[in-house]
């Protein structure tokens, strides 16, 4: 029995709250609190304006994985890969100031709510088929956001319009789309969907290693869906004289959906079964607008309503990756 107790205690001892990671998100702090004379919040309005460039750089970040030049994997391919990336941001906007580990989470003293980049690491597998087309291949993995509860679900298809023709000053041609879905943020939900044209040109190297330089130009398209945001979680409407709190609690309105381009370099090296590839990629600035059929008025910082039409105000985004894998 005191053997039990002792390692309850102990047990005890270890245990620790939950507690956000420093790149999570509090969505709660993209709202603007009308209030009363006493100070008593009377209502919670959502800034649109600010929700959608957030969720315009956010998807950037959790964008589909490209990594790999225009020619498939081949019916009787495989590949297996972890990679690394880093996603510039705009964090002295006041709208990065739903990061948890934000050192203004108020946005009033224009400080940077984080360091200028997110980092990501990933696992895939890849594997080339000949059905439903030949020269298809498909691929899956995880994606995890650094210092956050984030992980992203993608999933690809890559069909070869022109590949193969090796001996040839030609380049092979890809079409690829892709959809990459974040979880494990319980107030935001956040798909991203892609399509991008790749060209490469195959080059062998003293007969043991190849060289697969490629470029490619990509669409995505992100849509960002609210989950119920308690505006004041620091209040329980379980205590008395709080009741009507829960009131308070918002959701931001859905918006058409927003439009990213990006443009990629890359090279993939292999020697044997080992093969290495790096990629930049650059995310044109947002400029999309949600146009809202009640209204022309455009949307303003800290809004007080949201009956206004909401601009993508993101700035481009640089994107650093690396993978490093085995192609069977």
């Amino acid at each position: 029995m005191v053997r039990g107790a002792l390692v309850a205690l102990a047990l005890l001892g270890l245990w620790r709250p939950a507690a956000a990671d420093p790149n999570d998100l509090v969505m709660s702090r993209l709202a603007t609190r009308i209030t009363d004379d006493t100070g008593r919040v009377l209502s919670v309005v959502g800034e649109n304006l600010e929700f959608r460039a957030l969720a315009s750089q956010l998807g950037v970040v959790l964008a589909p994985h490209l990594l790999s030049p225009a020619d498939t994997l081949g019916f009787g391919g495989f590949q297996f890969d972890l990679d690394v990336s880093q996603t510039s941001i705009d964090s002295i906007q006041p709208y990065w100031r739903v990061l948890a580990g934000s050192r203004d989470p108020t946005g009033t003293n224009r400080l940077a709510h984080g360091a200028g980049v997110l980092r990501t690491i990933g696992v895939f597998a890849h594997k080339g088929l000949w059905f439903p087309l030949p020269s298809f291949e498909v691929g899956a993995g995880a994606v995890h956001l650094i210092d956050s509860k984030t992980w992203a679900a993608q999933l690809y298809g890559k069909l070869g319009v022109h590949e193969g023709y090796h001996d040839l000053p030609v380049p092979s041609i890809a079409v690829r789309g892709a959809v990459s879905r974040m979880m494990n943020q319980r107030e935001l939900d956040l798909t991203v969907a892609s399509l991008d044209i790749t060209v490469s040109k195959h080059f062998g190297i003293a007969g043991t290693w190849r060289l697969d330089p490629f470029a490619g130009w990509d669409v995505l398209v992100i849509i960002p869906r609210s989950q119920v945001i308690e505006a004041t979680p620091d209040v329980d409407p379980l205590h008395m004289g709080d009741e009507m709190d829960a009131t308070n609690n918002f959701v931001f309105r859905d918006q058409a959906a927003i439009t990213r381009q990006r443009i990629l370099l890359g090279a993939k090296l292999q020697f044997s079964i080992v093969q290495l590839t790096v990629e930049a990629q650059l995310a044109f600035a947002g400029s999309s607008v949600d146009d809202r059929p009640d209204t022309t008025a455009a949307c303003q910082p800290s809004s007080t309503t949201t009956s206004c039409d909401a601009k993508d105000t993101a700035a481009s985004q640089a994107t650093l990756s690396v993978s490093a894998g085995f192609d069977f």
